[in-house]
């Protein structure tokens, strides 16, 4: 657990070094330099541009529906990632039991349970990185559409609904839905591991927790200083992720509480 937590904090240091060598408020155009902008951040801001003029110059519907857009093609790698999950949830009881039987810290018993670990979970074909793999894949992309909707500067001239893209909200009904959006989605993304041994560690119980306070917090904070058109792309994710809970993870939970009952119903009768 400790070394996919290691690698992802890895890799969001990486993809932070990426977007930062440049400015976020540096304008993106065409002749916009390195392999960041053009691979990724410039044909997000074009097709922003191209969908809003087929909208009648409406980009706060354009970032909404290109937000859609990639949360759907990314959707096969959630699904694989919640999939990784329950497969490590569902052999953490034999896991634990191979702790316990190999608990003694000397070299040669610490071997032994590294070759015992790693021998069920390919017998029951769990990598332990695969929940990691998805969420690395995601990120360069998540943070590419913040850098093409903060640096396109046409989005910034135009209004969506009540209010102005390029300001923040000034009745703050915007930032106020980012926070309960993200609050929410934090909350059910808990119940997914609720049966994990996370959830039954107090220390990690009570971080993700925090996590479930402090990310709403901390992006309806930022909702209240920076350009509305970030708060239509958080709001809009978070939606996404709270239909997709309800329609695709909620249901394989079910799925696998009810393959894992009939697989213990079975061994009982044996």
């Amino acid at each position: 657990m400790r070394k996919k937590y290691l690698l992802l904090l890895t890799m969001i240091g990486l993809v932070a070094l990426l977007s930062g060598c440049m400015q976020v408020n540096e304008p993106i155009t065409s002749e916009s330099e390195g392999i960041w902008n053009s691979l990724f951040v410039y044909p997000l801001s074009w097709t922003i541009i191209k969908l809003a003029e087929l909208l009648n110059n409406s980009y706060g519907l354009a970032i909404i529906i290109i937000t859609l857009v990639i949360r759907l093609i990314l959707l096969p790698l959630n699904i694989k990632q919640l999939k990784s999950t329950r497969a490590m949830q569902q052999i953490q009881p034999k896991l634990q039991e191979i702790q316990k039987k190999y608990s003694s810290k000397d070299q040669k018993t610490q071997q032994k349970l590294q070759e015992e670990t790693m021998k069920l979970m390919q017998k029951h074909n769990v990598n332990p990185l695969a929940g990691c793999l998805p969420i690395l894949v995601q990120m360069p992309i998540l943070v590419a559409i913040y850098h093409a909707i903060m640096r396109t500067e046409q989005i910034k001239t135009h209004s969506f609904l009540w209010f102005e893209l390029g300001v923040s909200d000034p009745y703050f009904i915007l930032p106020v839905l980012v926070a309960g959006g993200m609050f929410l989605q934090q909350r059910l993304m808990m119940s997914v591991n609720s049966n994990s041994a996370a959830a039954s560690n107090p220390q990690m119980q009570l971080q993700m927790k925090m996590m479930s306070v402090v990310m709403p917090l901390m992006l309806g904070g930022m909702a209240f200083f920076l350009p509305s058109a970030l708060g239509i792309y958080w709001l809009t994710g978070s939606v996404f992720m709270i239909i997709q809970f309800f329609f695709v993870n909620k249901p394989m939970m079910k799925q696998n509480e009810e393959e894992s009952s009939n697989t213990n119903n079975g061994g009982k009768k044996k």
